[in-house]
């Protein structure tokens, strides 16, 4: 790699919030591995003290597969003697001031020691509580911006944010900032100080109604999803994400802001080695279900490209953006990491590979007999509803009927049938913007870094998203790292 790139991190503290995150964490460890002598990283998690921080990053980073070739590489007493060298845990919440961190003399020590701050924190669910989603996805980041700027030396802040803040638009999508109060769908500007002072206002009513908690938190989720809906978001995460970048812009100042906007993250490429996931996410659902003969139908657009991107390619952009942009008083640039504009991947394409690896590698069910999936494939939502209607939705309300005769009998199988079709179809509405999307993002910026160090070791870092191919990626590195990293465990 490009000494400066590598030198960069030399000496450097950084700090990164949501640091028990999936991107969070492989970003730390690719740090740790590529320059041992960054001299701390301030790791932000959610917990009550800093024992429990400690523990936790225990155990849900360190502990964890991914760093098993940095632990072979070193050995485990010089692991752990680095870890506790360079890393300090810190119980914190990115809602609140100075990050929720109540120890002065910590705070003090952050502010005269940080370059560098990596804000990865994030509620990713599509229908988040909109006072959550408000509080960490929107407000979140301006917290971080004003803890930045009380900082003694700060470089850079790096934000994470995701692609599909564009919403549904199609074509190519181009990667620019957002204006302060912009608006998807062209209405009136969104005013974002107004949309937490309308949750305060929607909690102090539901209080007074003598709401439940599990009603509360439906009628919160309710209204991220119509505000989003409002000024032309598909759903709450992305509305939320897109205000925080509005945000960070806005109140910048000679802060020097890079956004990163990776696409579908999925398993690690390369490294520290292929296939580590965790978790199952925006695409896995799909292929567990399929894979567990569970997906019956699903609602996607045949043509449309998947824009997946692994998520060791994410982490390497990140460390080599700030390597570019630190220091660049006021500067605030964009950056799509993705594929869908030099190597896309159709549905249709995955489709194909997932039939192929489940017939070639079965699944076994509970008689421990291989599991032969069988998917409906519809490309639009009519015909998904006329589909599930027949299918399903009529079968329902024959059900219905007959359990007024037989309620002992059929009450509860009713039951139980109709709240798993309901949360199916929640879950289609949800998933539609992203099944059907016609959008391309380009990725001129990081191109235009990469061929800027052409044929240097920074290159190598970036990597040029033509040097997958997608067939082998699901086929031996990306199903095999779910099953092995998730569905095993």
């Amino acid at each position: 790699m490009e000494p400066s790139c590598v030198q960069f991190l030399e000496n450097k503290t950084v700090l990164v919030t949501g640091a028990s995150g999936f991107l969070a964490k492989v970003f730390v460890e690719r740090v740790l591995r590529l320059q041992p002598k960054v001299r701390r990283l301030y790791l932000i998690v959610r917990a009550s003290d800093n024992k429990a921080a400690k523990q936790r990053l225990h155990n849900e980073v360190f502990e964890k597969d991914l760093f098993r070739v940095l632990r072979k590489n070193v050995g485990d007493e010089r692991l752990n003697a680095l870890i506790s060298e360079k890393v300090v845990p810190i119980p914190g919440d990115i809602s609140l001031n100075d990050m929720g961190v109540s120890d002065s003399n910590l705070l003090q020590d952050m502010m005269q020691e940080i370059d560098i701050i990596v804000n990865s924190a994030a509620t990713t669910r599509f229908d988040e509580r909109y006072d959550v989603a408000l509080g960490i996805n929107t407000f979140g980041p301006l917290n971080i911006l004003n803890f930045a700027k009380k900082c003694v030396k700060p470089q850079l802040l790096l934000h994470v944010s995701t692609a599909y803040v564009c919403g549904e638009r199609s074509g190519l999508i181009l990667e620019k900032p957002f204006a302060m109060g912009e608006t998807l769908n062209g209405k009136n500007k969104v005013d974002i100080d107004a949309e937490m002072l309308l949750v305060e206002q929607k909690l102090k009513q539901l209080k007074k109604l003598d709401y439940s908690e599990e009603e509360t938190k439906q009628a919160m989720k309710d209204l991220g999803l119509k505000r989003a809906k409002l000024y032309g978001w598909p759903n709450t995460y992305v509305f939320t994400k897109a205000m925080g970048e509005m945000l960070l812009g806005y109140y910048r100042e000679s802060m020097s802001i890079v956004i990163i906007r990776p696409t579908i993250i999925t398993s690690t490429f390369s490294d520290p080695f292929p296939g580590w996931i965790e978790g199952i996410k925006t695409i896995d659902s799909v292929i567990v279900l399929f894979g567990k003969g569970l997906l019956k139908c699903f609602l996607v657009d045949h043509m449309a490209v998947c824009d997946l991107i692994p998520v060791d390619m994410v982490a390497n952009a990140m460390i080599v953006t700030a390597a570019e942009h630190s220091c660049e008083s006021g500067s605030h640039t964009i950056y799509h990491v993705g594929s869908s504009y030099r190597n896309p991947v159709m549905y249709k394409q995955i489709y194909e590979i997932l039939n192929r690896f489940f017939m070639e590698s079965p699944l076994l069910g509970r008689s421990g007999l291989p599991i032969v999936p069988n998917v409906t494939i519809l490309s639009t939502m009519a015909r998904f509803r006329v589909y599930t209607s027949l299918r399903y939705k009529l079968p329902l309300q024959i059900l219905r009927l007959v359990r007024l005769i037989f309620p002992s009998q059929l009450g509860e199988k009713y039951e139980v049938h109709n709240c798993r079709f309901n949360i199916a179809m929640r879950m289609v509405k949800l998933y539609k913007p992203y099944v059907i999307f016609k959008g391309i993002f380009d990725d001129r910026n990081l191109e235009r870094l990469r061929v800027k160090n052409e044929s240097t070791e920074i290159d190598n870092l970036i990597g040029s998203i033509k040097c997958i191919d997608w067939e082998d990626y699901f086929m031996n590195i990306h199903i095999r790292g779910l099953v092995t990293h998730v569905l095993n465990k």
